[in-house]
C-alpha cells in the first residue's frame, strides 16, 4: 500500500522512529542555521548524517559528515550522493534544506542574477539531489524526501509584497514534493514539503519570533516517518496545510 496523502486540517499522529540507528541522512545546507540544527538532531536520533556545504573550511554539527555541496552545481550532487553511497551503503533520509531568499523587490525591480540564483538553489538544487538521491533511496521501503520550503509559496495563501523569485521558487518546490509522491509513493517513497515558519537565522532576520529549534521541528518530524505513513503534504508546525 502506498503512503497515504493527509487531508489538510486533520491532525494525523504518523508513526515516527524512535531510534535512526542504522539509517543514513543527507542534509543540504547544513553548516548554519535550520539545516544546521537538523543535522544535529539527526545524528543524536542515532543516523550516520552527511551535513552539505558549500565550502570545506564552514564548520558542520559534531557527529556529522561534512560533503561539499554546492547545490546549484551538478558535480558536486552526484559526487556527495557517490560519497555516501560508497562509505555508507545507503540512504534513508534526504534533506533539501539549502535555499537562498531576496525579500524586497515586486518581480519589476528584481534583478535578474537575483532570480537566477534563487531558482538555481531553491528549486533547481533539490531537483537534482532528488534525481541523484531516489535510487538508493527507493532500495528500501520508507525512504523520505524532506524538502523545507515556505508558506511564501503556498498558491492558497496571498502572494503580494515582494520577494517574486523567492515565492515562485517555493511554489516550485512544493510542486516538486507532489510530484514526487505521485511518481514513486507507489515504491515506497515519502516525499513531504515543510514550513519552517519565520526562522531567526541569517535569511530570516533577527526580528523572526522563531529560533532554529522550533523551526526545525517539523522537518524532523518528516525526516523521522516510518514506512506507509504520509506523503505528498505540506505542513506546518507538524500537521499538513493547504498549499
Amino acid at each position: 500500500m502506498p503512503p497515504r496523502r493527509p487531508t489538510p486540517g486533520s491532525q494525523p499522529e504518523p508513526a515516527t522512529y524512535d531510534s535512526l540507528d542504522g539509517q543514513v541522512a543527507l542534509v543540504t545546507g547544513a553548516n548554519r542555521g535550520i539545516g544546521a540544527e537538523i543535522a544535529r538532531r539527526l545524528a543524536e536520533s542515532g543516523a550516520t548524517v552527511y551535513a552539505g556545504t558549500r565550502s570545506v573550511r564552514n564548520e558542520v554539527p559534531e557527529n556529522c559528515e561534512a560533503v561539499p555541496l554546492d547545490v546549484t552545481q551538478e558535480g558536486d550532487v552526484e559526487a556527495a550522493v557517490n560519497r555516501i553511497g560508497e562509505e555508507a551503503g545507503r540512504l534513508d533520509v534526504l534533506v533539501n534544506n539549502a535555499g537562498v531568499g531576496s525579500f524586497d523587490d515586486p518581480l519589476h525591480e528584481e534583478q535578474t542574477p537575483t532570480v537566477d540564483r534563487t531558482f538555481a538553489v531553491n528549486l533547481r538544487g533539490p531537483t537534482l539531489l532528488s534525481k541523484y538521491a531516489l535510487p538508493p533511496l527507493l532500495e528500501r521501503p520508507g525512504g523520505r524526501i524532506v524538502n523545507v520550503s515556505s508558506g511564501m509559496g503556498a498558491i492558497t495563501e496571498g502572494q503580494s509584497g515582494g520577494a517574486a523569485a523567492y515565492r515562485v521558487s517555493k511554489t516550485g518546490l512544493n510542486g516538486l514534493t507532489a510530484y514526487l509522491h505521485g511518481e514513486y509513493a507507489q515504491q515506497g517513497l515519502l516525499a513531504n514539503a515543510a514550513c519552517p515558519g519565520w526562522v531567526d537565522t541569517r535569511m530570516g532576520g533577527g526580528d523572526a519570533p522563531r529560533d532554529v529549534t522550533e523551526g526545525a521541528e517539523t522537518p524532523l518530524l518528516l525526516a523521522r516517518l516510518r514506512p506507509d505513513t504520509v506523503g505528498g503534504a505540506f505542513w506546518r508546525d507538524g500537521s499538513p496545510i493547504e498549499w
